[in-house]
């Protein structure tokens, strides 16, 4: 049983490595510790390549990790296998970017969504028939597409679909990864508005992981905003536009445009990434497209700090 505020998922300073064709080694988590805590929505925003969704494999135990460790409810489940991980998947759901990818082609969706309650024998199949029109519902859809293939849906209703196999589980833990990227905006409010109101439902944890700062904001208590497989801070979702703090978040907040209120607020404009920037360097990662950036920030790597209550940021500058 968990403490009043202890986190129900941390990771203590995971490290991991990709072995490169020329011998050389690319690190695409490094150092990272985080904690969620129960019933709440952890945002994880930041570019293509940053090590977001590598984070997200490690704790889905999809990735291996090279040091550090994971911490489930007081437990390290760092290297689970077998059987144990098994049953561990049952706490812990993911949802994929790519939904193609995601469904077998060759299974109708009563399929789909039935095959982990009849996995762990959860249900026999009968009993499972009636729980996936009670999900489907859950999640706003109707059993009318129950014997539907993949490719006769829309891709919002591939996304809610997706999210009701994962509830099919009663998970702790759900790892949204970049789900509402390749949807139009409108749908993508819907599946956030599902998210936001299963969690209050439910009572599940999210961790949200994109690209797109508003977005992440929206359904986000907290934001961890990540840089070349570091994190570069850490800030309550609704403290974010008035006191963001590091260079890098500055920068992704200044490109959101903002439908309500003007627009002529000036934009931050870093340069392209050098192609000798990297995780592994001396100094600061972001140092090469900061413009604030001293002498320092190319020697030394900063560290992470609090500069107010539950605010942490990495910068020579604070």
């Amino acid at each position: 049983m968990l403490e009043k505020n202890q986190p129900i998922l941390k990771t203590k300073n995971v490290t991991k490595q990709f072995s490169l064709p020329d011998g050389k080694k690319l690190t695409a988590v490094d150092n990272v510790s985080i904690e969620l805590y129960s019933g709440e929505c952890l945002g994880i925003v930041g570019e293509s390549g940053c090590g977001k969704s590598t984070l997200a494999k490690i704790i889905a135990h999809l990735e291996t990790i090279n040091t550090g460790s994971i911490i489930y409810n007081n437990r390290d489940i760092s290297n689970l296998r077998g059987e144990e991980l098994r049953q561990h998947r049952r706490k812990l759901q993911m949802i994929f970017q790519d939904t193609s990818e995601f469904f077998n082609p060759r299974m109708k969706i009563e399929d789909f969504v039935s095959e982990p309650l009849l996995n762990f024998k959860i249900m026999n199949k009968l009993e499972a028939k009636y729980e996936v029109k009670k999900l489907l519902q859950m999640v706003g859809l109707t059993d009318n597409i129950l014997e539907r293939y993949p490719h006769q849906l829309s891709g919002g209703q591939k996304q809610r679909v997706a999210i009701a196999r994962a509830l099919s589980l009663k998970p702790e833990i759900i790892i949204c990864d970049e789900i509402t990227s390749a949807l139009d905006v409108s749908t993508q409010q819907q599946v956030i508005d599902l998210l936001m109101n299963l969690q209050k439902e439910k009572g599940v944890s999210y961790i949200f992981i994109g690209h797109d700062l508003a977005v992440v904001r929206n359904i986000s208590d907290r934001i961890i905003v990540m840089y070349l497989g570091q994190i570069v801070e850490i800030i309550d979702s609704d403290r974010l536009t008035t006191d963001a703090a590091h260079p890098y978040t500055e920068t992704l907040l200044s490109s959101v445009f903002y439908i309500k209120g003007r627009n002529d607020h000036e934009i931050s404009i870093v340069t392209e990434e050098s192609e000798t920037t990297s995780s592994t360097e001396s100094g600061c990662g972001f140092k090469w497209r900061c413009t604030k950036c001293t002498d320092k920030c190319f020697k030394e790597k900063p560290n992470l700090k609090e500069i107010k209550t539950n605010h942490i940021v990495a910068c020579h500058m604070l």
